[in-house]
């Protein structure tokens, strides 16, 4: 089992909320908690061979002639940091399936939950400076997209 998808699976997973509405009973909020199960479940999977003495590390060549790599470390502390982002996010998308109208764009506001989920989680397991960066531009770019998801209204 490999780390990337722990990343992946939210990132990509902020685009069926959009994709799949036309499909009957997929509803925004159903798709978001359903792609934050299946990133939960895969965290199962991969954190069960996890060893306290040994963290999980990998590497993925980016540009060899520069050194860098997309490195990915799991251990102890980064495990937790995942549970909590996904836990939390998990009842998040609960809340917000019974707190949003029924006139607000859903789609897209779980988009940019699910973007969000995944550049944190990006954050929590980069291995090195430069991916965590990224990931960290990634998370400042779907929190402007959620904090501006309501206009603000000026009445004089």
């Amino acid at each position: 089992m490999t780390l990337f998808p722990l990343v992946a699976i939210p990132l990509l997973g902020a685009l069926l909320p959009g994709l799949l509405q036309r499909f009957p009973g997929a509803t925004p909020a159903r798709v978001a908690g359903l792609v934050t199960l299946a990133a939960l479940g895969w965290l199962a999977m991969v954190a069960r061979g996890l060893s306290p003495a040994a963290p999980r590390v990998e590497s993925v060549s980016w540009i060899p002639a520069l050194g860098l790599d997309l490195s990915l470390r799991l251990d102890g502390f980064s495990l937790l940091f995942v549970l909590l982002i996904l836990g939390i996010g998990l009842l998040v998308i609960v809340y917000a399936a019974y707190y949003l109208g029924p006139d607000e764009p859903k789609e897209r506001f779980f988009g940019y939950l699910l973007l969000f989920m995944g550049a944190m989680q990006g954050v929590v397991l980069s291995e090195n400076l430069l991916l965590m960066v990224v990931f960290w531009e990634l998370t400042g770019l779907a929190s402007f997209l959620l904090i501006g998801f309501w206009p603000v209204s000026y009445t004089h």
